[in-house]
């Protein structure tokens, strides 16, 4: 079940300061990196949860050193809420984060300079999670389904239940926050909007048998999930800082690409408290939408984005198309050169 950290935003802020002050990344022993510039910049990452297998190849670019190579000294921090992240972007408390794909759209509609600079899954995480008794969406017609009140929920949800030719308005929906494992266990509802690679994981761990419907698997196209994210003025005003942080991370998640295992400990190593078969078990589950079908990860691919556009606007969660070009700049990972799967 999900966990959040429980610290507030000023204190979080204060975590970003003192990162700034020198706890930046360390070689793990046994690791040689790359010769690293005499000068490094300080640059700060602010996740859009807490860390987990998704994250690995951050904490593998830390261990290895591949941040330092690249004339960048990294702070990674994670956020108190869901909005954090954005706060700390649009008010230059940090320099990059990663954002869901939906987070960023809504920001930009309402008129804030966030630009995407790099994928970090290749495809959607969001599901509906459903009993065991519900083998088909369409069986969730006339039954309560659980949500976390994020805006793109409804859509997600709307989506699966639609491609799988039922009718989304016969649904009966009650906010759950992020409790859907505890919520399906008990009963208290027949589904839930959830992610596939943490609830999905969890919840078959603790009790198989519940179906998992991924929203691509249902008519929505495979944009990618989560995006690392710049402001449009640290871009003009730093693209120097940027193509090095795209290039160390492209750098930690070759390492989690051919190498899952020692990834996950670089992950263990950095986060005290995680369970290493929980991480074990979500690092294999999203392993595989780290890459591109041809095998790349971080591509962020303009056909499939412009797919993604359509989706977003026609469910609802933005009121206007989002203009692909305007939102995400592929020139930082293009000229990183993405990592093939090996």
């Amino acid at each position: 079940m999900r966990r959040w950290i429980t610290i507030t935003l000023a204190g979080l802020a204060a975590a970003v300061a003192l990162a700034a002050c020198g706890s930046g990344s360390n070689s793990s022993s046994g690791s040689t990196p790359s010769p690293t510039p005499a000068r490094k910049q300080n640059a700060t990452l602010v996740l859009d949860f807490t860390p987990n297998a998704i994250h690995a190849g951050i904490y593998s670019a830390l261990a290895h050193g591949y941040d330092a190579a690249e004339g960048v000294r990294l702070h990674v921090v994670a956020p108190s809420a869901s909005t954090d992240s954005i706060k700390l972007l649009e008010t230059g408390r940090v320099n990059f984060a990663i954002l869901d794909i939906h987070d960023l759209a809504i920001a930009r509609e309402r008129g804030e300079d966030i630009v995407g600079i790099m994928a970090i899954v290749e495809r959607p995480l969001a599901a509906v999670i459903a009993a065991p008794q519900i083998h088909d969406p369409r069986q969730l017609e006339g039954k309560t389904v659980g949500i976390t009140g994020d805006p793109s929920d409804t859509a997600v949800l709307d989506s699966i239940v639609a491609g799988a030719g039922g009718d989304p308005r016969t649904l009966k929906t009650v906010t759950i926050g992020f409790n859907a494992v505890a919520a399906l266990l008990s009963g208290r509802v027949a589904g839930a909007t959830a992610f596939w690679n943490d609830e999905g994981v969890t919840i078959h761990q603790r009790r198989p048998g519940f179906h998992v419907f991924r929203v691509d698997d249902y008519g929505a196209p495979s944009y990618p999930e989560l995006v690392l994210c710049a402001t449009g003025a640290t871009l003009r005003r730093d693209p120097g800082l940027a193509r090095g942080v795209v290039r160390a991370l492209v750098r930690g998640y070759g390492v989690t690409l051919s190498d899952p295992k020692a990834s996950a400990a670089d992950l263990e190593s950095r986060v005290p408290g995680l369970d290493p078969k929980l991480v074990s078990s979500e690092l294999a589950a999203v392993e595989p939408a780290f890459v591109t079908p041809a095998g790349q990860f971080g591509v962020l691919d303009p056909a499939t984005l412009r797919a993604w556009a359509r989706w977003e606007a026609r469910f609802g969660i933005v009121q206007r198309m989002p203009d692909v070009e305007q939102t995400f700049d592929s020139a930082f990972v293009d000229g990183a050169g993405s990592v093939a799967r090996r």
